[in-house]
């Protein structure tokens, strides 16, 4: 009907346009201001913005009107007395764009806020993007300057929504580092938890005010691992797309003949740099996790005495299999996530979370050997008192090897197996804390003990 109606309009003008007045402007007098009464007479509901892709059609298509009508005005001076007119004046007034710009606004928002949920779901398949959140934030900044969507009147609306996502998602991603880290799947955390504000004003608010309401007993929903290497693909991939943004921005604000674009690219760096500081505590709190699951197993180096002392163990000859399982979530990470995440920040996480479960093991190592010490040297005293044969401290097996030579030994071919495998993953065992002690101290535990043999 509207596109019926503006080809009426335009055979009617072309129709007059050979009438000329001199002296007298027909299209600025005449003609507009019936375009306008007629618009406004038969079609009352085009100013109408409750249908806003409706609303956002009929506006350009109008705008596009508008200007191939000042393009047949035929002077500059005719223009200048067209946009002066009340008519004019009127007609543009008539289009309600902030109210459009609200529910475009509610729309986005509620988006949103939608996949800011307490539940982390993953992107839909296709996505550059692991979870929805994050799949959500990137649409939504997308949806801002879609042409299906972009008015140039509302440019600096739209740019200050555009930061507001960008904070909103930041203030999600900090939420999410107060989540305790949970050994479940992915899958499995499906919990919920209030995270954040759940109105659709997508504010850069403080938190502190927020959470300085009525206190409420709300339940706690943990976050895993998995979702926490998520995250930082996602900032990462984010961060990436930013400059993206920027082109897809910057077209549509030099028509507008808007020239400061060092502000605008001042803007999203802030942003880009507000993201980007979320990093280190998510690295922190991953390699934590990691260096605790690890360590859980390497801890087992404490069981090596109870193996071998008084069972008549053979010699060992390799590794213990608490070192494979103490490697496995390393090795997890290196080979589910190297397609998405940067092999410079895998190799930091690997060697943070190996430098610190590393340093305990040290200390759990040395603690075992001491104590096999302990124990060797009271029964020599033993023996010693009770005039007994001299012979190996906790007794002879397996080829002439104490028990306590045994541990000893276990101990050095477990660090050694240790050292490959770091190497194995792309580190230099040198960079490893402790781990060079480490090695020192099994290998002279493991070297001196024969020594002292009565």
């Amino acid at each position: 009907m509207f596109l019926v109606y503006l080809t009426e309009i335009f055979l009617l003008f072309y129709s007059e346009k050979g009438n000329t007045v001199p002296g007298y402007d027909f299209l600025v007098n005449s003609v507009w201001p019936e375009i306008v009464r007629g618009l406004e007479e038969k079609l009352p509901s085009l100013f109408n913005p409750g249908n806003p892709d409706a609303f956002h059609q009929k506006y350009t298509i109008s705008m596009d009107f508008v200007r191939t009508f000042e393009r047949q005005c035929g002077s500059q001076a005719s223009v200048k007395r067209l946009r002066a007119h009340p008519a004019y004046h009127s007609f543009n007034n008539k289009w309600n764009l902030p109210v459009y710009f609200q529910i475009r606004f509610r729309e986005i928002a509620g988006s949103l806020e939608a996949a800011l949920t307490d539940v982390l779901e993953d992107a839909p398949a296709g996505s550059s993007y692991r979870l929805m959140a994050s799949h959500r934030t990137w649409s939504s900044l997308q949806r801002c300057w879609s042409d299906k969507m972009f008015l140039p009147l509302l440019a600096h609306r739209l740019w200050r929504l555009t930061l507001q996502i960008l904070a909103r998602y930041s203030i999600f991603v900090k939420e999410l580092l107060l989540r305790p880290i949970s050994n479940e799947s992915a899958k499995d955390i499906k919990k919920p938890l209030v995270t954040g504000s759940k109105d659709l004003s997508i504010t850069q608010g403080n938190c502190e005010d927020q959470a300085s309401g009525p206190s409420e007993t709300k339940p706690i929903v943990s976050i895993s691992s998995t979702q926490l290497v998520y995250v930082v693909t996602d900032l990462d991939r984010l961060q990436e797309q930013l400059p993206e943004l920027l082109e897809t921005i910057k077209p549509k604000l030099e028509v507008m003949g808007f020239k400061n674009f060092s502000s605008i690219s001042a803007a999203l760096e802030d942003s880009q740099l507000s993201l980007s500081a979320c990093v280190p505590a998510l690295s922190e709190k991953i390699t934590q996790d990691l260096s605790e699951s690890c360590f859980s197993h390497l801890k087992s180096a404490l069981e090596v005495p109870r193996l071998y002392r008084r069972t008549n163990k053979e010699v060992p000859v390799t590794a213990s299999s608490y070192v494979d399982s103490a490697l496995k979530p390393l090795y997890q990470l290196q080979s589910r996530h190297k397609d998405k995440l940067k092999q410079a920040t895998i190799q930091q996480w690997l060697e943070a979370a190996l430098s610190e479960s590393t340093h305990k093991y040290y200390e759990t190592v040395s603690d075992v050997l001491n104590a096999v010490r302990k124990m060797e040297e009271s029964l020599k005293r033993l023996k010693q008192a009770r005039r007994a044969t001299p012979a190996s401290p906790a007794g002879l097996s397996g080829g002439g090897m104490s028990d306590d030579d045994k541990i000893r030994l276990q101990l050095a071919l477990d660090v050694a197996y240790l050292g490959e495998q770091i190497e194995k993953m792309g580190l230099r065992t040198k960079d490893i804390r402790s781990f060079p002690a480490l090695a020192e101290l099994v290998a002279a535990a493991k070297d001196q003990a024969p020594v002292d043999q009565p």
